[in-house]
């Protein structure tokens, strides 16, 4: 297993978070922003989860061109 492998690895985890819809799948799961915003919570492991999905959701352009980066490399390199 190669370095490229582990970013790669890293790379789907983040568009795994990426695509999490807050209203059908975050939410019920007791994971929306709004519940765990402010005070302690934010900063406890559930919060920084949340931020950490939020940060995701949020660099969703650079993500794609990463994506793209990637497929392109894979693509040449055989």
């Amino acid at each position: 297993m190669g370095l490229f492998t582990l970013l790669e690895g890293f790379l789907l985890l983040a568009n795994a978070l990426a695509i999490l819809n807050e209203d059908r799948f975050l939410a019920p799961r007791g994971l929306s922003f709004n519940e765990v915003s402010g005070g302690a919570r934010a900063k406890s492991l559930k919060g920084q989860l949340v931020g950490l999905i939020y940060a995701t959701q949020y660099l969703r352009v650079p993500l794609i061109a990463l994506n793209a980066i990637v497929i392109v490399v894979k693509l040449v390199s055989g």
